[in-house]
This record gives C-alpha cells, structure tokens and sequence, in this order.
C-alpha cells in the first residue's frame, strides 16, 4: 500500500483560483464576452446577421476615433496588414519601413514578397521610427516614388511606441504624398490613437488585444485617401479585395462565411468600451503602464524601450539580468505560481520577457501579477529589491485626476 503524502511540495503546481494570462496578446477575454459568443450559429444571409453587422460596422468607428470606411477581416492581424498592402499599392512601389522590432520586420518581409520596393530604417530595436529621418527620406525622393510609410504604432515585441502625430507632421513638413499605414495591432482600445486627427491613411488591427476578443478578427480602417490610391493599384487580391467587401457589406453581409461568433463578442466588447469611456480606458491603460515600469525600476532593471516619450501602455518588455536563464524563470511563473508572461522575441529571445497590462486588465490584476514576478524572481535566486509592487501600489494609489495633471 502506498502512503499519502504528508509533506507538500514546496511550490506546486496550481490547481486552483485563476490563472493570470499576462501576455501581450492574446490577452484575456472579459466574462461578458465569452458569454456573448456561446449561443447559436445564425444565417449570415438572413436580416438579424446584417442588423447585426451594420451596428458593428458603425461603432467600430468609435474607437478609430474615425468617420472613414472600416473593414472586418476574418483574420489574425497579419491578415489585415496584407489586405492593407494588396489594396493600396502595385508592384514595383516604394515604401518606406522600420526594421524596429520584430513586428515590424515581418511587415518588411511580407512587402517584399509582395514585389514592392522597400526602403528599411533601422535601429537597435530600442526606440520606434525617428520622424526626422522620415522627414529627411521623403524630402530626397522628389519624385514620389515612395507610396507608403508602414510604421507600427506599438511594438508588441519591444514596448516601444511610435510617435505617431510627429510623424505626421514630418510626412507633412516634406510636402510628400505617401500613404500613412499604421499598425494598431497593440494599441488600438488601449493608447491614444487618432485615425482622423493624425492624418492616418491605413489602419490595422486585430481582435485579440485591446478589444478582449479571441483571435480571428482583423480590421482596416481606411481613409478616402486611401481608397482613391486603391483604385490604381494592382496587386494581386481575391479574400481581401475591399470592393468586394464593400459592395456586400452595405448590405450588411459579406462576400464569404464571416466569424458569427466573433461579431457577437465584439458587439459585446464595444458595449463594454463604450461603458467605460474610450477616453477611461485609454487613461486606465496609462496607469498600468506607468505602474508597471515603476516596478521595473525598484527591482533594478530596465525596459527595452530606451525613450520615456515612447514608453507603451499596453506591454512593458524588461530585459533580464545576465547570468539568469529568463526561460527559466518563465516556466517558474507558468508552472508554480498559474502566471503567463510573455518572451523575448527574435534579437531579445532568451533575454528579456514581457508584461501585458492591456484590454480586460485592472489595478488588481496588475498588482498581482508583479507581486508574483517577485515571487519567481526570488525562486530562481535573483537578489531584487521587494518593493516593485508596492512602488507600483504607489502609483496606483495616485487618482486620475492627479496623475494626468502630472
């Protein structure tokens, strides 16, 4: 016969309570929501589907801060960037792209697969696109080669966040008429970001970030702008074709199955957003962030990004001290304290990690989440100041009000 154990482990593996799903995307999906999407498949060619459809067509706009046509893709967010290319260019066309992060190096690869010629700023993946040397290129191509700038707003890889209104106004001070493609896949329903204001041609998101969805819903928003570009342009489309789209859709169908389930969470994710106030949700997401990299600094280490006017709201990635095995400490906060944090990808695998702290994600949650870094950090033995979550309690503890006057 074997005897029960009387000892417990030291730290085993949890079975109870909820499991923090920290990431910077996926991110985790609000209650509400989850709720909204388990009914029934409907006809997506009957009366209730378009109803349905139109309302989400209408609101989405809301949180573009838009007037402009915006596309629902069934598709993760790469999906829209490509339907964002093969509609507004043809091949040969120049544009100009950031090799800043690991997002943004996989657009430059899809335009080059795509034929385009493709001018690449680089850096150490420590700062977002420079508006000065944008301005500086566009002025030396007099003969309009270029036909788009692609930059990401929000390096999920890096925290790093593009300055975006800048970046208008240097495309503006070079009298250049290149189309302004943005990347929203990480900020969009979580930083400030101005479609209209900010002179955006292009915008591209996806469902699994800052609007609380499951993967699978891409979107472009799209200015008239950028519509008359894609009456010219010739790559070639099919799925993505936005003409096609757009001749079913003012109708309030699609040329093709679309995601039911997902229309149905995203009817319920835009109720929510609309309940706390874009303008709330976008100060919410600057109090987690400031937080967060508060607690960062108590514990002695530093984030990724190296400009505090680029600093990301939505995702904090940390750079590990050498000597310790950050994959390590990953596996020790998955498997004995139920925390996910994300990795270091491609020139920062193995040497960073990264804390979401965006879309369904409050004070609380983001309290425990860095009280339990400092759990694993002690685990595998590094010697940290204790006091990152309660530095981060401090900043949370300010109000708004207080720290918008700041």
């Amino acid at each position: 016969m074997t005897k029960s154990k009387t000892t417990p482990d030291a730290n085993p593996s949890p079975t109870t309570g909820f499991h923090f799903l920290q990431l910077p995307g996926p991110t985790n999906i609000p209650e509400r929501v989850l709720r909204a999407m388990h009914r029934p498949a409907i006809d997506h060619r009957g009366q209730k589907f378009a109803d349905l459809t139109r309302t989400l067509l209408h609101d989405i706009k809301s949180v573009f801060k838009t007037t402009e046509e915006v596309f629902l893709l069934p598709s993760s967010g790469s999906g829209a960037g490509e339907a964002a290319i093969v509609n507004s260019l043809s091949p040969g066309d120049g544009i100009l792209m950031f090799d800043s992060g690991q997002f943004s190096l996989l657009w430059i690869k899809m335009a080059r697969q795509f034929g385009l010629d493709v001018t690449v700023h680089e850096n150490d993946w420590r700062r977002g696109a420079s508006p000065e040397e944008i301005e500086a290129t566009l002025r030396e191509d007099s003969a309009h080669h270029i036909k788009a700038v692609f930059v990401v707003h929000n390096e999920t890889s890096t925290g790093v966040t593009a300055r975006l209104p800048e970046i208008r106004k240097a495309m503006d001070a070079a009298g250049h008429p290149a189309l302004l493609i943005v990347d929203t896949i990480s900020s969009l329903g979580s930083l400030e970001f101005e479609f209209d204001e900010w002179g955006i041609d292009i915008a591209v998101g996806g469902s699994q970030k800052g609007l609380m969805l499951p993967p699978g819903l891409g979107l472009n928003a799209v200015s008239a702008k950028a519509c008359k570009a894609a009456e010219k342009a010739t790559l070639p489309k099919f799925y993505w074709d936005w003409n096609w789209m757009r001749e079913n859709n003012k109708d309030g169908f699609f040329p093709y199955t679309p995601a039911i389930s997902l229309f149905y969470g995203l009817r319920e994710a835009l109720d929510m957003m609309s309940e706390e106030g874009l303008e709330n949700t976008v100060a919410r997401h600057t109090r987690l962030g400031t937080a967060t990299r508060s607690a960062v600094e108590a514990w002695g280490m530093e984030p990724i990004c190296e400009d505090p006017r680029e600093y990301s709201n939505s995702v904090t990635a940390v750079l590990f001290p050498d000597g310790y095995d950050v994959e390590n400490f990953r596996n020790v906060m998955r498997d004995d304290y139920g925390l996910t944090l994300g990795g270091g990808l491609a020139r920062f695998q193995g040497r960073a990690f990264r804390i979401g702290h965006m879309g369904h994600c409050n004070e609380l949650m983001l309290l425990g989440t860095l009280q339990g870094i400092e759990l694993g950090l002690s685990q595998i033995g590094f010697a940290h100041n204790h006091d990152g979550a309660q530095a981060a309690g401090r900043v949370l503890s300010r109000t708004p009000a207080a720290m918008a006057a700041e």
